[in-house]
């Protein structure tokens, strides 16, 4: 009887431990429920604030790309607008930077041929001298004579070849041709100051200026290339600048126009520079005594000219308009 009551309590305490146990079971399977269901909802957060976060940058980096697309557009206008004024100026002012640099480049080829043309001047010129030896002494003194003289009544005899000149020189420019000959884009507002000075001034007297001293420059490289074609080195310019800059801007407008170099320049040389004009007139006589021509050149700046100066054959000066004189009043 004793042994049937401690079964039944035994079994008893099993069941309890039983229950207990299904207790803490069921709640261990509850907390299990409550880790993954918090673990998702956590993950599930961590997602959505991922997702806003690359959304925030990806708008923060579309409005920088946008800010950087605005500026290099701003950036492009400026250079478009920038080149414009640059090929702009290299038109108005001759004087584009690859031309200088493919002249300069020429310069040898150019040194070759003026060599030869000097040399074939010389033998010209050296053909010359046994008949001239075999006539008689009054008839020498008449040649110098011929020689220094310059057409009248607006080169008619040289007309044709004036105009297909400068008809070449404007239609079909050569950036890379010989010494003395005109080097530099020649539009037909040049040509016009041109025309005027051969055939309605007869050579001697004053076009409107240019505006500028570089434009000036290049009229009057066009007037000294068509003279050298037809007088040869016989040709001897004379320019009178009475300030040391503007010398220097025609010696260098001349070598940039006529591809001639420094060695050109100087008494001995095809231009010359003066800051007087007593000694350019001096010059000027010289040369005509020794049987050359001598072109007398005035910088715009010169509004007073010796009448001295005057009475040669060829020379070229250029007048300023009202507006013109304003600016340099002012």
């Amino acid at each position: 009887m004793e042994d049937q009551q401690n079964q039944e309590q035994a079994v008893a305490s099993l069941e309890q431990r039983l229950a207990a146990l299904q207790q803490q079971e069921q709640e261990l399977q509850q907390a299990i429920e409550d880790l993954r269901n918090s673990q998702s909802r956590v993950f599930q957060e961590q997602i959505t604030e991922l997702q806003n976060t690359l959304g925030r940058l990806m708008q923060e980096s579309l409005s920088e790309l946008e800010h950087r697309k605005q500026a290099l557009q701003e950036s492009v206008s400026q250079l478009e607008r920038r080149q414009e004024r640059i090929q702009a100026e290299m038109r108005k002012n001759f004087a584009g930077a690859s031309q200088d640099l493919a002249i300069r480049v020429q310069g040898f080829k150019d040194y070759m041929v003026g060599s030869l043309q000097d040399l074939v001047l010389a033998a010209e010129q050296l053909e010359l001298v046994p008949p001239a030896a075999t006539q008689k002494q009054p008839e020498p003194e008449e040649a110098p004579a011929k020689r220094s003289s310059v057409p009248e009544q607006g080169f008619p005899d040289q007309a044709k070849k004036i105009r297909q000149l400068l008809e070449q020189y404007r239609a079909l420019p050569d950036y890379y041709g010989p010494s003395w000959q005109l080097r530099r884009t020649f539009e037909k507002v040049h040509e016009e100051r041109v025309t005027n000075w051969f055939f309605t001034l007869a050579g001697r007297g004053a076009v409107k200026s240019m505006g500028s001293r570089l434009q000036n420059i290049l009229v009057a490289s066009a007037v000294i290339s068509v003279l050298r074609v037809m007088h040869g080195n016989r040709l001897r310019v004379l320019i009178l600048a009475t300030l040391p800059e503007r010398l220097g801007e025609w010696r260098r407008g001349l070598q940039d126009c006529l591809g001639i170099a420094r060695a050109d320049f100087g008494p001995d040389g095809g231009v010359v520079l003066f800051e007087d004009p007593d000694p350019m007139v001096q010059k000027a006589d010289r040369l005509l005594a020794d049987g050359d021509l001598p072109m007398l050149i005035f910088d715009e700046a010169e509004e007073q000219v010796s009448l001295n100066t005057l009475r040669f054959p060829l020379w070229l000066a250029f007048g300023l308009d009202a507006q013109q004189m304003t600016r340099m009043m002012y």
